[in-house]
């Protein structure tokens, strides 16, 4: 394991995650004995809930799966949006284990940190995080479900939902069509979207908050974040509400939550095949955004959108690219420029693919490949009747969308741990763009 870069073993460690929930999923003890599963759906479903993704090729989990199937499902999820390494060192610090420097270079790539300063304090802060607001979620939801389940029934079915919605997930076990149930009911729709909120805003995000508790303290970064989440919530509200043309038109609830889930959490309260033209894009750039940086949400992330628009606009004044009187970095807009590019290439693969290998239309399969790359988990009803070759091919690129393909493409990178190698200075070519 020395010999191997932060890169690879982040990667490894979620691999092996997803192929022993795998494996665990497609044992006897975790179906109910209604329905049959299969080892390549086994996989897919592992692949969503580590990925924190939600797309499923079985419409209703809470039949297929048995109480133990259903609690292995919940741990990968929660596994899945902590991340391996995170909880990997809370239990080493738990046990009184040394945390060595390799540990802390893993933390610090796992949760894209500039420095190794406080790792070990902010990965005690992550879960402490986790908990509280998972509890206070879930004793939300027992006032939702108590008054319609059994008592063990409620209690199983509120926790599974507060640890899904915190990390972004998607999954449900309330039947085959999400949250459609509850359309109107006001306080799981509004509790829901601030679990999904607080989970996609990112960890560095939170603790800021905890320590600084006023906005102009606060980091730039986590101004920005704040300042993006904002403006896409919103943006996203009007559009939804406005853009359905002559299809029934969205409540405000309605449009309030899927303006929220679309930003990688996957749940929804209405039918997806009933949306406009209109709306269907603008969910898909939503989706492809998705959510903050070191947060349970996937996506391109806010901060890199934000990086891309401040670096257009300063092309276009021909000024530095400056956000809050500070300078963004050639590296930073590299790595954004970078991240576009890959997600895009990806896409069209997958979309590709999927056309190739599926009777569907070329919406189905963009919305489809978005979902899936960004760790979204909608779907227009389409993911049940993929073959083995689709399903294989969406669990690959859910597994690159979570780990990230900077994080991926860094596999080639064998000079990780050292900048500046090269001793000579290349004289610049300016190539001709545009």
């Amino acid at each position: 394991m020395k010999k191997l870069t932060p890169y690879a073993v982040i990667i490894l460690s979620f691999f092996s995650i997803v192929l022993t929930g795998s494996i665990l999923l497609v044992l006897p003890i975790s179906k109910s004995g209604v329905g049959a599963l299969s080892y390549v759906d086994a996989l897919f479903i592992s692949t969503s809930a580590v990925t924190i993704t939600g797309l499923s090729p079985v419409s209703n989990l809470s039949i297929l799966l048995s109480p133990f199937g259903k609690v292995v499902l919940a741990a990968l999820i929660q596994i899945g949006g902590l991340s391996v390494v995170t909880i990997s060192v809370f239990v080493m610090y738990l046990i009184g284990a040394k945390i060595g420097i390799g540990n802390r270079v893993l933390i610090k790539e796992s949760l894209n940190q500039n420095n190794m300063s406080g790792m070990v304090k902010l990965v005690k802060r992550i879960v402490v995080f986790t908990l509280v607001i998972e509890l206070v979620g879930f004793i939300i939801n027992m006032f939702v479900f108590l008054p319609d389940y059994e008592l063990m029934d409620a209690i199983g079915i509120s926790a599974f939902h507060a640890i899904s919605s915190f990390n972004n997930a998607g999954f449900d076990i309330l039947g085959d069509q999400s949250l459609q149930a509850y359309n109107g009911h006001v306080l799981l729709n509004l509790s829901t979207a601030i679990l999904i909120m607080l989970g996609g805003l990112g960890f560095i995000v939170l603790n800021d908050l905890f320590e600084k508790r006023s906005y102009k303290r606060l980091m730039i970064h986590s101004k920005v974040v704040l300042m993006m989440n904002l403006v896409l919530w919103v943006s996203g509200i009007l559009i939804f509400k406005f853009s359905q043309n002559h299809q029934e038109s969205l409540t405000w609830l309605e449009a309030f939550f899927l303006s929220v889930t679309a930003r990688t959490a996957g749940f929804t309260t209405i039918n997806m095949q009933e949306l406009s033209g209109i709306t269907t894009l603008i969910l898909m750039v939503l989706m492809f955004i998705g959510a903050s940086p070191a947060s349970t949400g996937g996506g391109i992330k806010t901060t890199t959108v934000y990086t891309l628009f401040v670096g257009a606009r300063s092309y276009a004044r021909g000024t530095q690219t400056t956000t809050h009187q500070r300078l963004i970095g050639h590296e930073t807009r590299h790595k954004a420029s970078i991240l576009l590019t890959v997600s895009i290439l990806i896409i069209i693969v997958s979309t590709s693919i999927l056309l190739s290998v599926e009777n569907i239309s070329l919406d189905e399969a963009l919305f489809e490949s978005i979902s899936a790359f960004a760790n979204v988990g909608l779907t227009i009803n389409i993911t049940a009747g993929l073959n083995d070759i689709s399903k294989i091919m969406l669990s690959i690129v859910m597994f690159i969308g979570r780990v990230g393909p900077l994080t991926m493409i860094s596999l080639l990178n064998t000079n990780w741990y050292r900048k500046d190698l090269q001793s000579l200075e290349y004289i610049e070519e300016k190539m001709m763009i545009g």
